[in-house]
């Protein structure tokens, strides 16, 4: 497997639209049946997309973002603007078995996937 190429989100950012991985870092809320009673702080990866531009649920919105599957949005570290779990750094997510594209949609999609499986 390729070594991964991680990018300081401080130093550059993906192009809109490319999915990425994306490793986020915060802290989990108190719970009283925790070990850790005050939260806990965590560092992961998370499947993202970064965009130029994206209109949160409530009609906020953001620029240079990263937004996971729950339309969750998080902001780069260090871009200035509040965000409880900020994105420190992100990579290429690898493209899709065979190909050199991240999506294939509809009917390209069954032949796609007949080609590579057999």
């Amino acid at each position: 497997m390729p070594d991964v190429e991680w990018v300081d989100a401080r130093e550059r950012l993906p192009r809109s639209g490319m999915p990425v991985a994306a490793a986020t870092a915060g802290r989990y809320p108190p719970d009283d049946s925790a070990a850790e009673p005050d939260g806990e702080d965590f560092w992961l990866v998370l499947p993202t997309y970064f965009t130029a531009r994206h209109i949160g649920e409530d009609g906020t919105e953001y620029r240079d973002c990263f937004v996971d599957s729950d339309e969750v949005v998080r902001l780069p570290h260090g871009c200035g603007r509040p965000c409880a779990e900020p994105v420190t750094h992100w990579a290429e997510l690898p493209t899709l078995p065979g190909m050199t594209v991240h999506t294939v949609l509809g009917e390209d999609a069954r032949t796609a996937l007949r080609n590579v499986l057999g």
